[in-house]
């Protein structure tokens, strides 16, 4: 099922948003403040959204390696180096793929799709496999491999494994308990020596990585837990006026001024936590929908550009905890309006998004409801 294509579609979404962001009247200011209520994570999102997960997480090229071959000895294919997360272009967008496919089905028990989803996740996450992924991390010349941004999703995958109460979830997770574990280790290691955040708006994103890895690690992991919330005050806490009007870079899937706010909205008690907002993003608080408006993706076949749709999602879920962190629903309907911008143009016939973009709407529906 496919929506018509972008190119026909953005510019008249973008004529049709346009006037309603740029509305400052008292009377819209006065609808804002009513109480915005969720996205419905209904049937038929679910069935829309698997379908990129599905027909990606088998899909074996093309395929971006990602890491280092230190001679021509250890050169195979996708599926030989990666048994488990072989598909959907690249490593992390195999696993965000099947984090996708388990949330789904753990909302949705008697999804019509079911067995089939089920077969191949229980054909990839077996031990024998995920024993063979943890091998090209133990390489020296691969350490770093993913570092941080598939690592956090590799923890936010076995978090769900843990929360659907399924047991064929029980199983999955024991086999992919071991790179669990790995990871976690390796997140501590890197957070000991990292002593600058990285404030890109793409994978190496520190908050991003440290705020995905906290929501596995407050619950199921304590040593992460408090490294994260050690680090998070040392390279946060002191930065006032984050510029959020120099957002969007080009290329990016995350605002790095958003997933900053993201993290702390965790790691810092409400009564700390209000003061630093208004501090960090006075502007925003302020006036959100006159310093954050929808992006637009000008090709979405490119793989680079249409990390655009995917900054649109990551700024709802950002927007939905702030708002309700701040009691503030105008942040949530800005949520809403972001989420609504790129889910209107989710593509299946466009690999360079459908590849991974259905995780982040996935996530941001999430987001709106907790």
């Amino acid at each position: 099922m496919a929506i018509p294509n972008r190119k026909v579609l953005w510019p008249v979404l973008a004529l049709i948003f346009l006037p309603v962001t740029l509305s400052c009247s008292s009377e819209s200011e006065h609808v804002r403040q009513e109480p915005v209520g969720p996205i419905p994570f209904s049937t038929e999102k679910a069935e829309y959204l698997y379908q990129f997960a599905y027909a990606c997480i088998d899909k074996e090229f093309p395929h971006k390696p990602g890491h280092v071959w230190a001679d021509g000895s250890g050169l195979m294919s996708p599926r030989e180096r990666h048994p488990a997360f072989y598909g959907c272009f690249d490593w992390h967008s195999a696993v965000h793929g099947h984090w996708t496919l388990v949330t789904i089905l753990s909302h949705f028990h008697d999804f019509e799709h079911r067995e089939d989803i089920l077969q191949k996740l229980r054909a990839n996450i077996t031990r024998e496999n995920i024993q063979q992924e943890m091998e090209l991390f133990r390489e020296d010349d691969n350490r770093t491999f993913q570092r941080t941004y598939g690592w956090a999703w590799l923890l936010k995958l076995d978090m769900a494994l843990r929360e659907w109460d399924d047991p064929v979830a029980q199983e999955l997770h024991g086999n992919l308990a071991p790179l669990t574990e790995l990871l976690s280790d390796r997140f501590i290691e890197f957070l000991d020596v990292l002593n600058y955040p990285i404030r890109v708006g793409e994978h190496p994103n520190t908050a991003f990585g440290m705020s995905f890895a906290y929501d596995f690690a407050s619950r199921y992991h304590p040593d992460l837990a408090r490294k994260i919330e050690t680090k998070a005050r040392e390279f946060f806490l002191p930065d006032r006026n984050c510029p959020i009007d120099w957002e969007p870079g080009g290329f990016d899937f995350l605002s790095p001024c958003l997933q900053q706010a993201s993290l702390m909205t965790k790691v810092l008690p409400d009564e700390e936590f209000r003061p630093w907002l208004d501090a960090f993003l006075p502007g925003l608080l302020a006036d959100p929908e006159n310093v954050l408006t929808p992006v637009v993706v000008p090709d979405a076949s490119d793989g680079k550009l249409a990390h655009l749709d995917g900054l649109n999602f990551s700024r709802a879920w950002c927007l939905f905890e702030l708002g309700k962190a701040m009691d503030k629903p105008q942040l949530i309907q800005s949520g809403l309006d972001h989420f609504d911008f790129s889910y209107k143009l989710l593509d299946t016939d466009e690999y360079a998004g459908s590849h991974w973009l259905a995780s982040f709407a996935t996530h941001a529906i999430l987001k709106s409801s907790e």
